[in-house]
């Protein structure tokens, strides 16, 4: 099956959080046999900077926008599957408009929403928001988490079907590796600063920092600067996505804080958390619906409501029982949430609407 894709970048992770789901989709769908090209535009300095290893999986058109829309457009007009990601960055309105009408010379087309509790609040909350009446003319609704109020919404809003496809685990990616001497730390956290993720921040990482001067934490992330730090905080900025593993095992547990439209739509879990499981660390994770039915709390991740939870933990975890927390979530995670699963379970849509023909391929996975 040929791919034909819009998205926000395949080859940087600069200001883009999708990066790794994206790498991570299209690696695995590839190596099921589908061709993809994946479009991106050349905004946000993203190709200044770059970070993404050989891209062999899909032929990547970084393209000027809007000069050469018409042009992408037509590129896609000969694939059989056409896919619209949410915050490409650039005339996302108008592709979101003109790509359904590609189904017209056959191809099928999908809306794959990688932030769907932003783009729900802001149809909901407009009537007359022009996204409304397009959801319908897509053949496909994927989200990149979301759970059953993300599905719920969309049908409701007129949507012919809606597969939540998760985040999960690359392990060629993601992987043990040896501790960097500069970066070792009780606590890290990587997260760029966003608007409804800041006051999270605050509370499971800066305060909690505040109340456990005892301990290091390290800060990873654009948008730091000027943020008043305590002193126990280092600021190391941007952290390209090949570091992440060196600054996830550098630590003795990692903080994950989702955004909060994430964390209240629940069923979300972030790149980072399958990053830092890949690694085989210990993870705290910010409280959030649907948790447990990706990893047992206490077992294979720790839950925090509070900076006080947070800094529980960290006083209570020893280094010993982290090791263990961290290697159980890491053989969770191959076990049950690799992206070759993920991709199966897109796979399994598309047999099952007649896109391609049948084959071997795995069952859906239910999470």
């Amino acid at each position: 099956m040929k791919l034909f894709v819009f998205g926000s970048s395949l080859t940087s992770s600069y200001w883009n959080g999708a990066a790794t789901y994206y790498r991570g989709i299209y690696k695995a769908l590839h190596a099921l046999g589908h061709r993809v090209r994946f479009a991106e535009p050349d905004i946000y300095q993203r190709q200044s900077h770059r970070d993404a290893e050989e891209i062999d999986y899909a032929e990547v058109l970084v393209y000027e926008t809007p000069r050469d829309l018409e042009r992408m457009l037509a590129e896609a007009a000969s694939a059989d599957l056409v896919i619209k990601h949410s915050g490409v960055g650039a005339d996302d309105d108008f592709l979101e408009r003109t790509v359904p009408e590609l189904g017209c010379n056959g191809a099928r087309v999908a809306f794959w929403d990688v932030d769907a509790p932003a783009t729900l609040r802001r149809v909901q909350a407009n009537s007359k928001d022009p996204f409304r009446e397009l959801i319908a003319q897509y053949d496909f609704i994927f989200t990149y988490g979301g759970g059953p109020p993300v599905v719920e919404s969309y049908l409701h809003l007129g949507a012919r079907n809606c597969y939540p496809i998760y985040n999960g685990l690359d392990a060629d990616t993601h992987y043990p590796v040896a501790a960097d001497p500069k970066l070792v730390c009780d606590l890290a956290l990587v997260a760029h600063r966003l608007p409804d993720r800041e006051a999270r921040v605050e509370e499971f990482f800066l305060r909690a920092a505040r109340l456990a001067p005892e301990f290091s934490f390290l800060l990873g992330g654009e948008g730091w600067a000027g943020k008043p730090l305590p002193s126990n905080v280092r600021w190391i900025g941007h952290v390209r996505t090949n570091d992440h593993n060196r600054v996830n095992c550098s630590a003795r547990i990692v903080l994950n804080v989702n955004r909060e439209s994430m964390a209240e739509t629940g069923y979300s879990p972030p790149t980072r958390v399958f990053e830092v499981a890949g690694a085989g660390r210990c993870m705290i994770t910010d409280q959030w619906v649907g948790v447990e039915q990706f990893f047992e709390p206490e077992r294979e991740i720790l839950v925090a409501a509070s900076a006080e939870d947070v800094v529980d933990f960290l006083r209570r975890v020893t280094t010993t029982e982290a090791e263990r927390i961290g290697n159980a979530m890491r053989a969770r995670a191959l076990r049950d949430h690799t992206y070759a699963q993920r991709a199966a379970d897109v796979q399994s849509v598309l047999e099952q609407a007649g896109v391609i023909s049948q084959t071997a391929a795995p069952a859906m996975q239910s999470v």
